[in-house]
């Protein structure tokens, strides 16, 4: 009981922070939040409980295994056996993977078989969201493809699409993770809360844009998604996707070695002038936000340590700093904060997404840009509400 009550507390408090945040409050549609709330819920129990949920991530799991190991040659090769004698275990292991599923993805979209699903699945979650297709096909393929390449997509009518809209895909963006790089978490974190932490924030995204960003949508409004002139030889798109993939890896490694470097930096610094480090302060900053979301308050301090962190940096720091504590932890807090951490809700992901916008379409990456704070702000409430509703469920 104590649990339902604590879970109560969270969502009202989160729903508040997003309602303070709205454009217009007369826009709210309390049915479809409430609606893909209860979907939410019974999604989390499914995945963390459920028999077939259960069995559905373990078929997941050994998937990307696999995958993993087949990229294990790529790398051996290059690296003369280094993975097989567990050196450079990141760089290798975690981060070069990303190249490979980089390219199964290119091959997908090539067979035009990554679209498809995409229109499917985006058609079904604009009927259950309230929002237009074109939101939904964001979800989609933000979730496939990354918040990079995910607006190429949506090159042709990227200057059609009104301010309201470029702020709910944007968020879309930010508040997922893409496939390509889930085998990379899985190795850091249990596959069962990478995978709940995937669906759950597609629901989360929803409910929070829906509080923050409403507006309506006639199907007269909706654009239509057209990529038939985009039309490489099938080994310009393999090559393409490759070197997208190993782009990623070393913009990833690059922010590690970098704010790593600093954080240490900038810990020793506090250490000295103040007795605490850095984390140690961002723990207490972050405290009541770990106790809200169903941290038990023994557990908070370092759990909201961790939530700035990745907040501050970004989710692979955070992860490999939950790694270090891990056995310290309960079961139930490993699972919340291994949920909120799955997301790109972070301050370099402000200028990933805005970059990636503004090439494509110069008028619409300023309009971003613009509200870069408040997209770090909303997509950091979906993170909240995930890891409440884990919480809730576990």
């Amino acid at each position: 009981m104590s649990r339902i009550l604590h879970f109560l507390l969270g969502l009202i408090i989160i729903l508040l922070l997003a309602l303070l945040a709205s454009y217009n409050y007369k826009e709210i549609r309390i049915r479809y939040v409430i609606q893909l709330l209860v979907m939410e819920i019974i999604f989390g129990w499914f995945f963390l409980h459920a028999t077939s949920g259960l069995s559905f991530i373990t078929g997941f799991s050994v998937f990307f295994e696999k995958l993993l190991k087949y990229a294990a040659h790529g790398t051996n090769f290059v690296f003369g056996n280094m993975s097989d004698k567990g050196l450079a275990f990141f760089w290798l292991d975690v981060l070069c993977p990303i190249v490979f599923i980089s390219a199964l993805i290119g091959i997908l979209q090539y067979f035009r078989i990554l679209p498809v699903l995409i229109c499917l699945i985006g058609t079904v979650l604009s009927k259950i969201n309230g929002m237009g297709k074109l939101e939904s096909f964001n979800a989609i393929s933000s979730l496939m493809l990354g918040q990079s390449e995910n607006f190429i997509m949506y090159k042709n009518i990227l200057g059609q699409i009104s301010e309201r809209r470029i702020y709910t895909m944007a968020t879309t963006s930010m508040s997922t993770v893409s496939i390509s790089i889930v085998g990379a978490y899985m190795t850091l974190l249990q596959p069962k809360y990478v995978v709940t932490a995937l669906v759950l924030n597609m629901f989360s995204t929803f409910i929070i844009l829906l509080l923050i960003n409403p507006y309506r949508v006639n199907n007269t409004e909706d654009l239509n998604l057209d990529n038939s002139h985009i039309r490489l030889s099938f080994f310009e798109m393999l090559s393409e996707y490759i070197l997208a993939g190993f782009k990623v890896i070393v913009i990833v490694a690059a922010m590690l070695i970098g704010f790593i470097a600093l954080i240490s930096g900038v810990n020793a610094l506090c250490e000295f002038l103040l007795g605490i480090s850095f984390q140690g302060i961002l723990g207490y900053v972050f405290f009541p936000l770990a106790w809200i979301i169903g941290v038990p308050s023994n557990e908070a301090l370092c759990v909201g340590s961790i939530m700035a962190t990745k907040l501050v940096s970004n989710e692979f720091i955070a992860m490999i700093d939950l790694q270090k504590i891990v056995r310290t932890l309960s079961a139930h807090t490993e699972g919340i904060l291994s949920v909120f951490l799955v997301s790109f809700a972070n301050f370099s992901s402000i200028g990933i997404i805005t970059g990636s916008i503004k090439s494509l379409n110069e008028k619409q990456g300023n309009i971003v840009s613009c509200f870069g704070w408040k997209l770090l702000y909303t997509a950091t409430l979906v993170s909240l509400l995930s890891a409440t509703i884990t919480g809730l469920v576990l």
